[in-house]
């Protein structure tokens, strides 16, 4: 079943009676698993006893995107035209540079339809406003990658976690329920357009598709459905049972982490959550996992479809802009410059193997991501300049970045979705962290030892 609430016509265009097939311009759910637009457009296939194709574009500039984001795409793309193959469905890559191949104009001209999927920052919504006007047939956008649809939770930017729980709780059981998987009645593997051909190197690839090749690509996470799927069973098998305890020990590996799957939309949350229900319906281990996969995520995608200054400082409350400002002047012990930062050249071992994990695997521990947050804000010039390093390292390096969650959590250590603290010096009113209660409350020096050891 698809809700009515993630169904969004995106133009008032009249379908195309001669259209050949149904179209679905895949890019933010790269997955064929639990994907209700992918489901949705097999439906409108089978109603019009048309065949079904699906169409990535790669874009050369996406924003931020290095080799390392786009190697990690281009495993995901590998997985689904493989599982499109078994469903009968044809997949095409196109590369916007290249005129050799085909574009989603091209095919939208033979489409009765074409089918989207949802994204929620700003070039992503951009981008399907331009699409739905060029096209002379609908464009119908699905709501995938939440479980409960951005603007049925809330009308409004929420203040915090508090006040958006409340709201996801009154719609939660309507929208944890499964989605049943379907099959077109007619095959599309006939179709034969120009496209990108995945089964080249990635290095072959991405020297046609991207210009930043600055960040290589991580040797410990490999992206596609097929990944993400195995990861989640390993998490509830292993490490689920100690996730309410142990989740913020960065000494420990108990995270499940599947948040780079869930920025390529690899796997659905709502098809997490299911599975983490079922292997455990009651419990605090549950209770603490839906909690981050559910209203804390879901917090992050109402920040950003709701805040359009998401990227910037000014997307704090005015309580935090106002007590940071306060105290721009401030004496600091430390100040260190982006690239110093940026090569993890600090005096703190705890600040330098946060930066190296993410360096290393595009991916930092949660808990150690929050301090790394906050030591920028104290290490830095001015409270904008350290939102600016902070974001920029976040996006450029973490498999993660670039996304809602990724805007919510850098906005958080400078007091989004917060509330105020004891005034102090440099942060103000915004929550302090420190080394002594790293120390303090975990065995941080073998989460170091951890970081020395990958690098070997």
């Amino acid at each position: 079943m698809i809700q009515n609430e993630r169904i969004f016509s995106l133009n008032e265009k009249a379908e195309n009676p001669k259209g050949k097939y149904i179209l679905y311009w895949m890019q933010a759910s790269v997955r064929t698993r639990y994907n209700h637009a992918l489901s949705f457009a097999i439906e409108q296939a089978n109603t019009y006893h048309l065949p079904l194709i699906v169409f990535f574009q790669l874009l050369p500039n996406y924003p931020e995107a290095n080799a390392r984001h786009n190697t990690f795409l281009l495993e995901g793309l590998r997985d689904v035209k493989e599982n499109l193959s078994f469903l009968d469905i044809a997949f095409f890559v196109g590369v916007q540079k290249y005129k050799k191949h085909t574009s989603l104009a091209q095919l939208a001209l033979d489409a009765r339809l074409v089918v989207t999927d949802c994204g929620y920052t700003r070039f992503q919504r951009l981008w399907r406003e331009e699409i739905a006007n060029t096209l002379i047939c609908p464009l119908i956008q699905i709501e995938s990658d939440s479980i409960i649809p951005v603007q049925t939770a809330s009308s409004k930017e929420e203040y915090s976690a508090f006040t958006l729980r409340k709201k996801i709780q009154k719609h939660l059981e309507t929208f944890l329920i499964p989605l049943s998987p379907k099959k077109p009645l007619v095959s599309s593997l006939s179709l034969q357009f120009p496209s990108l051909c995945l089964e080249q190197s990635n290095s072959k690839i991405l020297s046609q598709c991207i210009l930043d090749t600055s960040v290589s690509a991580s040797p410990f996470f490999k992206g596609g459905e097929n990944e993400a799927y195995q990861r989640l069973t390993l998490f509830l098998t292993t490490r689920f049972s100690s996730f309410y305890e142990k989740r913020n020990d960065p000494s420990l590996s108990v995270s499940s982490d599947l948040s780079p799957y869930l920025h390529f939309g690899n796997i659905s949350p709502l098809e997490i959550a299911l599975l983490v229900r079922k292997h455990s319906p009651q419990s605090l281990n549950t209770e603490s996992f839906l909690e981050e996969l559910i209203v804390r995520r879901e917090l992050a995608l109402n920040f950003v479809f709701y805040n359009l200054r998401y990227d910037s400082f000014f997307c704090l409350p005015n309580w935090a802009q106002k007590t940071l400002s306060f105290h721009t002047n401030d004496k600091r012990e430390y100040t260190y410059t982006s690239e110093q930062f940026e090569n993890a050249q600090t005096h703190d071992i705890y600040w330098n193997s946060a930066q190296k994990e993410m360096l290393l695997t595009g991916k930092m521990h949660g808990y150690m991501r929050m301090y790394w947050g906050k030591k920028i804000l104290e290490w830095s010039k001015t409270p904008e300049e350290a939102f600016e390093i902070t974001l920029y390292l976040n996006n450029k390096y973490e498999l993660d970045g670039r996304d809602p969650n990724g805007f919510a959590g850098v906005a958080w250590c400078f007091g989004k979705h917060d509330r105020p603290w004891t005034e102090r010096p440099i942060f103000g009113m915004i929550r302090y962290m420190n080394a002594q209660g790293l120390q303090r409350k975990f065995a941080i020096d073998t989460y170091v030892q951890n970081i020395q050891l990958l690098k070997q």
